[in-house]
């Protein structure tokens, strides 16, 4: 007997995703291909009508492997080698998984195109992509303008000190400032990004302090009180500043189109104030 196949024209597209991260769903609600989407991690809150709209199968760690075999879903997309372990809980329930791996500005912008193409959108992702590009580059050319580029610690977690992730680092570039730990954002892994001497940062005295504790709201106080940060400039000036984690650690469009302008604000203010005069330029030991 001749295999049934559907007639003319296949619909290639996958039909039924569940996201265990934020990123692909906030992506294809960008595209209007929210309609695809038949599962969300519990940590989404980009669309906010997507927790009201999709049932929340996974977080970062763990996922409700049941629940997301009986959506029936023909692609579950994930993030990281971190999630390998629930990739392979899936594959083995004979699903289809596909787990992106980036960390940096570039694999944000690649994600975005490689998803668009996924589902039909593929010129539309590419526009979205040059649009994002094209602020990116607006914002760069503005900073390129000022005297000085004010030095910034990224601050991820507070027990222990974790520095920035490689796309916090390269947004902080790409909006005006220097990373002070730049070396360390190149560790896929927070466990290479930790800063294990805390007086390396008082050290290399930043100008600007940006925290975003991951799931949890930054407390200004507890950096103020840490032994010896007293003579950091940051600190000295009021240049400790949150940015939400939901926002910029996470790699996905979110990053990018309000990541960006944050950070390049912040640093803004930094120059127009005239904090610049205060020995920024000098380069402490590192």
């Amino acid at each position: 007997m001749a295999a049934a196949f559907p007639p003319p024209p296949f619909d290639l597209r996958p039909k039924r995703i569940v996201c265990l991260t934020e990123e692909p769903t906030e992506t294809l609600y960008l595209l209007g291909e929210e309609d695809r989407i038949v599962g969300i991690s519990g940590f989404t809150v980009r669309p906010k009508r997507a927790r009201k709209e999709k049932p929340r199968v996974s977080t970062f760690l763990d996922a409700q492997v049941e629940a997301i075999v009986a959506l029936e879903p023909d692609l579950v997309i994930g993030f990281s080698d971190i999630q390998a372990g629930i990739a392979q809980q899936l594959i083995a329930r004979g699903l289809t998984v596909w787990i992106n791996n980036h960390r940096s500005v570039a694999g944000i912008l690649t994600m975005i195109g490689q998803i668009g193409a996924l589902v039909g959108k593929r010129e539309a992702a590419e526009a979205l992509v040059a649009g994002i590009q094209k602020d990116m580059v607006d914002v760069q050319a503005a900073a390129a303008a000022w005297p000085v580029r004010p030095r910034v610690y990224l601050e991820e977690w507070f027990d222990p000190l974790i520095s920035g992730i490689q796309w916090f680092s390269e947004l902080t570039a790409l909006a005006g400032g220097e990373d002070i730990f730049a070396e360390k954002g190149l560790s896929s892994l927070a466990r290479g990004r930790i800063v294990e001497d805390p007086n390396q940062v008082i050290r290399r005295n930043p100008d600007i302090i940006v925290a975003s504790w991951c799931g949890k709201m930054v407390k200004p106080d507890r950096i103020r009180s840490r032994p010896g940060w007293s003579a950091i400039r940051a600190v000295q000036n009021g240049q400790i500043h949150e940015i939400k984690s939901e926002i910029i650690l996470q790699p996905g469009p979110a990053a990018l189109m309000e990541g960006l302008p944050l950070l390049h604000g912040i640093f803004a203010r930094w120059v127009q104030e005239g904090h610049l005069n205060q020995g920024a330029h000098s380069r402490p030991t590192p």
